[in-house]
């Protein structure tokens, strides 16, 4: 990294005895320091405005006075979250040890904290949140599922031909099953595109890969990059997918246990959690994106996600009334 002697001497590392690349992250690049004044997480960010990243870099300093486990950045020389260094932006962070675990390797009572923990989080941001709330609720655009196929016929052509790999042929054929479900679930779209139930600052990817954990509690938060104004039933219903989707089926006593304990802060109501289920359901139909990153950046990791996260949606469609009733559960 070119860039380590000058952000060791704007952000007052001293001495840098160690690092190490952490590959395992999907946007941002990332590493770990080991310094003559301590260990570090350093950020080099892509794929987010600078501007946008110091005004939520900042809010971490209230939250974790409120108790909230988030690391807090170091300043740089004049105060600055963010150094720019060669064209790009790096911000540091103290390193803070503990596991990525995904959702169905918790307990039932480590994921009834979970949801607490997210709503304590929309509660510190509600108070600290890097702006006022807009008075217009937020709006989401629901795709047309006619928009969605033709999305999907241009993805197929995007394929080899000769469906060359075993991936391709995978891939290929998810497609046409794809086609099939928007056919036949097309009248099911989403009224509207002003969500229901409360909204404000929200986390924007509270999941496992942004989550360390300790010791069977949540030792840190992590990429605030999309901290961002949503309405909290969509950010409680796309935690629940991504945290418990696994393997292809959802968890559904744990999806329970998280929004209860999420609902033991911030009392969603029934309708206002089946809205936004139903919306992140849409989304998932009419959406592609992890298979538009796959081709547009040749990374199977995203290849992996888009038939991984197909499998779920297929489930998810057949056994919609029993998602439904998971979320809305007490």
């Amino acid at each position: 990294m070119a860039a380590l002697p000058t952000l060791s001497h704007v952000f007052g590392l001293g001495e840098v005895h160690g690092r190490e690349f952490l590959a395992h992250g999907l946007m941002n690049r990332n590493w770990r320091l080991e310094t003559s004044v301590g260990l570090y997480a350093v950020k080099e960010i892509t794929d987010v405005p600078l501007a946008k990243v110091r005004r939520n870099l900042a809010v971490l300093v209230d939250l974790a006075r409120e108790g909230i486990p988030v690391p807090v950045p170091l300043p740089a020389e004049g105060g600055e979250l963010v150094a720019e260094v060669g064209g790009h932006g790096y911000c540091v962070l103290p390193w803070v040890d503990g596991e990525h675990v995904q959702g169905t390797d918790l307990t039932l009572d480590e994921a009834r904290d979970l949801g607490a923990l997210l709503a304590h989080v929309h509660e510190g941001l509600r108070r600290h949140g890097p702006g006022p709330v807009p008075e217009q609720a937020p709006t989401a655009k629901v795709r047309d599922a006619a928009e969605a196929d033709r999305a999907a016929v241009t993805l197929l052509s995007r394929l080899p031909a000769d469906l060359v790999t075993d991936f391709d042929k995978e891939v290929t054929e998810a497609l046409h099953d794809r086609r099939g479900l928007l056919s036949r679930h097309a009248g099911a779209r989403p009224d509207g595109e002003i969500p229901a139930g409360p909204y404000g600052w929200t986390h924007g990817d509270f999941q496992y890969r942004n989550l360390l954990r300790q010791d069977g509690r949540v030792a840190a938060v992590l990429d605030w990059d999309r901290l961002g104004v949503r309405p909290y039933g969509e950010e409680v219903a796309r935690t629940a997918q991504v945290q418990f989707g696994v393997g292809g089926v959802f968890d559904l006593e744990r999806i329970v246990s998280f929004c209860t304990g999420y609902r033991s802060v911030i009392d969603l109501s029934e309708v206002d959690l089946a809205d936004a289920v139903k919306r992140l359901w849409w989304k998932r139909l009419t959406d592609f994106w992890q298979l538009e990153f796959y081709l547009d950046r040749q990374d199977p990791a995203f290849g992996e996600m888009f038939l991984t996260d197909e499998a779920l949606l297929n489930w998810w469609t057949s056994r919609a009334d029993d998602v439904q009733a998971a979320y809305a559960a007490r």
